[in-house]
């Protein structure tokens, strides 16, 4: 077997904004959904919060092997969620006002102890805007990063436990972003202060509990398999955005639905199935997963697959780095525009 030793280079496009034209010319009636909001996510981001604020009131007392086991069996599945609902909030698909949206972000970070729900937001519209572009995507690994882990399951697990830590390290590198403004201060200030109370009121265990919840959430989980499932060529060495079709979109809120979110990132999640269910000549041709566990299992000990099975590129195309990544609404206004001139 050859190891890899880099990623996979591409001089090609991306593959979404593309396909985002050709799904609008074709089926016209998606316009319908992009550009709608979606409250409800916020009812579900105070339930998951609660929830997990009294999952930490419960274990406050109880031996750590029952503080470990509640994060991995229970505690993983709403911080997962909240992860999703701050990801709603990062495209401001849960109210019209951008403020609202980050105040909804700031409520469902609170519960995962580390304040990144504005930093997330700066970091993951450009990982739309420029996929694989490594100086400006941070959802790619490092060359580092893929150099260390290799690709044997002591690694790859060493990697996906400790994931959170690993993100946070890859965005030294977008030197282009600026990311530090007054709302990410705000998240600072109130994550902090939630901490503090959290230790206060319930003890250091509550919040080690919480920081098991998001690190199992994302990493060393079944559901840490997103990851590989979104991006990682799994299943055709061309294919670089995977969807998910399983029983997890459930709890996780159709996050599954990865094409047709960077087809359409300014529809809410309750649409995306509407997406493919309009289009299914586009997305039932793309090869998918449909279990999170036979991924987690087969990332760990497959050792064709490594943290260098990505497409990367050079070519930012005519993107700008201030762009907020709304192909689909910037299309259809665009589209609405020339309609009312030549009227």
């Amino acid at each position: 077997m050859t190891m890899q030793t880099d990623f996979v280079r591409s001089t090609a496009s991306e593959p979404h904004r593309i396909r985002t034209r050709q799904i609008l010319k074709s089926h016209p009636e998606i316009k319908k959904l992009i550009g709608q909001k979606n409250p409800t996510t916020f009812w579900v981001t105070l339930g998951c919060v609660v929830l997990m604020t009294g999952l930490a009131y419960l274990v406050r007392d109880q031996s750590w092997w029952i503080v470990v086991a509640t994060a991995w069996f229970i505690g993983a599945f709403p911080a997962h969620t909240l992860f999703v609902c701050i990801h709603e909030a990062a495209h401001n698909l849960i109210f019209r006002k951008p403020e609202a949206n980050m105040l909804t972000g700031i409520l469902a970070n609170l519960p995962t102890v580390f304040p990144t729900a504005l930093t997330f937001k700066s970091f993951h519209i450009k990982h739309h805007a420029f996929q694989g572009v490594h100086e400006l995507d941070a959802d790619l690994p490092d060359w580092y990063e893929a150099k260390l882990i290799k690709n044997y399951a002591i690694g790859k697990a060493i990697w996906l436990l400790l994931f959170p830590l690993f993100q946070g390290v890859r965005t030294l590198r977008m030197k282009e972003l600026a990311v530090f403004d007054k709302w990410v201060m705000l998240n600072f200030a109130v994550q902090l202060t939630f901490d503090v109370l959290i230790v206060v009121f319930f003890g250091w265990k509550a919040l080690a509990f919480m920081g098991l919840c998001l690190f199992f959430s994302v990493g060393f989980h079944p559901l840490g398999a997103r990851w590989i499932q979104e991006h990682f060529l799994t299943l055709d060495p061309e294919q670089e955005t995977y969807s998910y079709y399983g029983p997890l979109n459930g709890p996780n809120l159709n996050v599954g639905f990865h094409n047709e979110h960077h087809d359409f990132p300014s529809i809410p999640w309750n649409k995306l199935p509407e997406i493919k269910k309009s289009a299914p000549e586009y997305y039932d041709t793309l090869k998918y997963h449909t279990s999170f566990v036979k991924l987690f299992f087969r990332f760990l000990f497959d050792q064709e697959i490594s943290l260098f099975s990505r497409i990367v590129r050079k070519e930012r195309g005519r993107v700008s780095v201030a762009d907020q990544s709304k192909p689909d609404l910037e299309l259809v206004q665009a589209q609405s525009a020339h309609a009312e001139t030549a009227a």
